[in-house]
């Protein structure tokens, strides 16, 4: 019998380290909302996310200038809709309602992670259940969350979004279910197009290098696809029917000097563009971004397409397609690990057993992201004057990207 989402929490409920968390993930979000309202109202994202649905419901012909904003809006014009109606509630009250609904969303993200940990790994419910808690218990405790209410980011929206799509493409074969997972994951890219480069890996295609045989379910790609190209073409509406709209996209991000400000971004793009520009040489980030993208995109898309691993293989095609744009993209930041750091729990618990590389890569990695990648953040700004490089997350990041290559190639797997 299935369990309803609320008996699913009761559950968890019962757990120690679940209610801690589930309290200190309260306290975070209270403490969020005082200093933000009291102390920060000119210091969060969430002000933009306001202010852009207000200027989606007064002129939205003006959606990408900059001079509306404290910091550059980069998203795509239907994410303006969504936040017209806290922009209808006022600033404080939306963001009550905006932060509150991500902490109810932290706890649906936690219920769907325990179900496609049951669906996939049914043999290892039992011995893995206790520490499958304590990994979402982290995820709960983890500093992102703190930083991700204190700025009224919506990265919960999309984890939330992520995980019910990858459940149903998991859990579901059927054309109907397919489809609606990929309206889900296109609706994400509306959010924020983080996850835009996980579109690739939905393709159903795969290369047997030792048979030389390619597999390609042409029928469910292309509902799949279609699905997932439905918020996108709504998008293409606006840029079509309000002129200077798409110019202003482009070049918000892309153009001028704001893809290459000096900041603590860490991605390998933002390291190398940093570099550049702290000593002072002429550089054109298109390029610079183009090449990255080509060379880290390439590699992840040959690795999935000759995976030998293919068994529920699409958890590890959304993990590669949010590695890829944290370490392409001009603007990848602490508080987006929250959509990444799920989806490790998940890889963690599905491979422990079959090989050293969750102990030796992926656990590492997932601890550093919960709890002491925000230090680097304070580390950059010391050592600013002198070396405007916070590459350590990149590193991790970096590691990630093997562990997860190495599983879907079974390199050194104790079968």
């Amino acid at each position: 019998m299935n369990e309803t989402l609320l008996e699913e929490f009761r559950n968890l409920y019962q757990n120690k380290w679940f209610k801690l968390a589930f309290y200190v993930n309260c306290g975070y979000l209270i403490v969020a909302v005082c200093l933000t309202l009291f102390l920060l109202r000119d210091f969060n994202d969430f002000l933009v996310y306001f202010q852009v649905g207000g200027q989606f419901l007064e002129d939205i012909s003006n959606l990408y200038n900059p001079l509306n904003y404290k910091w550059a809006f980069r998203y795509f014009p239907l994410f303006g809709l969504v936040f017209v109606p806290f922009f209808v509630v006022g600033f404080d009250l939306g963001f009550i309602i905006a932060q509150t609904l991500g902490f109810f969303f932290n706890i649906i993200i936690c219920i769907y992670l325990l179900r496609i940990f049951k669906l996939i790994r049914p043999d290892r419910i039992e011995e893995y259940y206790e520490d499958f808690i304590i990994f979402i218990s982290i995820f709960l405790l983890s500093v992102p969350q703190f930083y991700n209410y204190i700025l009224g980011q919506i990265n919960l929206y999309i984890s939330l979004l992520i995980i019910i799509s990858l459940f149903l493409f998991l859990k579901y074969e059927d054309l109907k279910h397919n489809f609606l997972a990929s309206i889900l994951l296109g609706f994400t890219t509306i959010l924020k197009p983080i996850t835009l480069f996980i579109i690739p890996f939905i393709i159903m295609i795969k290369i047997s290098l030792e048979t030389k045989k390619i597999e390609f379910n042409g029928k469910t790609t292309l509902i799949r696809l279609l699905g997932v190209f439905i918020p996108l073409m709504v998008n293409a509406l606006f840029f079509i029917f309000i002129p200077g709209l798409l110019e202003g996209f482009i070049e918000i991000n892309l153009g001028g000097a704001n893809p290459i400000d000096l900041n603590h971004s860490f991605s390998i793009t933002k390291l190398i563009t940093n570099f550049f520009n702290f000593f002072s040489i002429d550089f054109n980030q298109i390029i610079i971004i183009l090449i990255i993208f080509t060379v880290i995109m390439g590699a992840g898309l040959i690795i999935y397409i000759t995976r030998k691993k293919d068994k529920f293989a699409l958890l590890y095609g959304y993990i590669l397609g949010i590695l890829i744009m944290l370490l392409v993209y001009f603007d990848s930041w602490d508080h987006h690990l929250l959509i990444l750091t799920p989806l490790l729990i998940i890889a963690i618990v599905n491979i422990s057993q079959d090989s050293n590389k969750s102990k030796k890569y992926l656990i590492p990695s997932f601890l550093f992201f919960s709890f002491t990648d925000l230090a680097c953040v304070g580390l950059w700004y010391l050592l600013e004057p002198w070396f405007p490089f916070n590459f350590i997350p990149a590193i991790f990041l970096m590691i990630t990207f093997i562990a997860i290559s190495k599983d879907l190639l079974n390199i050194n797997h104790k079968e």
